[in-house]
């Protein structure tokens, strides 16, 4: 019997945590980690594109998820993402994350050579053979993949036992209804984009997993809150100060994952480092979006949390 309860939720995408020198901080992840905890999240979804996973070593992505598997301690639903560009490295993640005890294993579609949809399968249940009591969550986000999950290739990964859901992180709100119809209740879909996150539960989504959740999730749980609870004029108030905050985060030189990670030091004292090279770092005069940014969270946390 799949117990899917555990995946229907906040769930924010783990950050990368670096030292000074640019190298994994377990001190930061454990730290990281703590934090979640304490906020009252459903989990965590570590080594995805929010923790920078395509410029991550297999070592890097093993040294985090055991840290993050030694803060939680058994209190937060951890899904790994372990796809690499190749097999061979993915089956190895597969294999480490299993034996930490992870609730479920994610990967994106290999990226750069466009592949034919059996070989996207292929590669899908290889990584999911390395993890056979684990369970596996397709990670769909064809703007940055440059190839979408097509409902043949949703039909043919549910022959898969192992398969209990989509990432979805494709824009239209439409294929969260599209695959919800398709698999029916023994899956679960996750919203992907932030933007649109009651968007994306009120068509279907019982989950959802994002990469601003981290830096505000008492106001993605608010608004999770009035979704359950049909208060949508409520939620989608709290959606727009949500998205605006999104775009002034978005809108500094450096990425937008050190403009958070700087908004944590500000508002949790929370030291997680940069980005890692090539993205790009902050600048001085990005400093003061940062201090907005900041400054916009705590307004609205005043503002709608009871």
């Amino acid at each position: 019997m799949r117990n899917l309860e555990k995946y229907k939720g906040v769930i924010p995408a783990f950050y990368a945590c670096y030292d000074a020198e640019g190298n994994v901080s377990p001190k930061g992840v454990q730290a990281l980690t703590r934090y979640f905890v304490e906020k009252g999240v459903k989990g965590v979804y570590v080594n995805g594109s929010s923790g920078e996973c395509i410029y991550q070593s297999v070592e890097d992505k093993k040294l985090i998820l055991e840290n993050v598997m030694k803060a939680a301690e058994g209190k937060l639903t951890v899904i790994a993402h372990v796809a690499c560009n190749n097999t061979k490295d993915s089956m190895e993640l597969a294999r480490h994350a299993e034996s930490l005890g992870v609730d479920a294993i994610a990967a994106i579609p290999p990226i750069y050579f466009r592949l034919p949809e059996h070989a996207i399968a292929r590669y899908w249940n290889d990584i999911s053979s390395a993890a056979p009591n684990t369970d596996f969550v397709i990670y769909n986000i064809p703007q940055l993949a440059g190839v979408a999950l097509t409902m043949s290739l949703f039909a043919e990964m549910r022959k898969n036992p192992r398969v209990i859901g989509v990432k979805n992180s494709s824009m239209p709100v439409q294929d969260i209804q599209m695959f919800k119809a398709e698999a029916g209740e023994d899956y679960v879909i996750f919203n992907g984009p932030d933007e649109q996150f009651i968007s994306g539960r009120v068509i279907g989504a019982e989950g959802a997993i994002g990469g601003t959740y981290g830096v505000m999730p008492e106001l993605f749980l608010k608004m999770d809150e009035y979704v359950r609870a049909n208060e949508l004029e409520k939620a989608r108030e709290i959606q727009y100060a949500v998205d605006e905050i999104i775009y002034k985060m978005c809108s500094a030189h450096g990425n937008m994952y050190g403009v958070i990670k700087e908004i944590l030091k500000i508002n949790e004292n929370l030291e997680l480092g940069g980005v890692r090279k090539p993205l790009p770092s902050l600048i001085e005069a990005d400093m003061p979006i940062v201090e907005e940014a900041a400054k916009m969270i705590r307004d609205a946390k005043e503002k709608y949390l009871e």
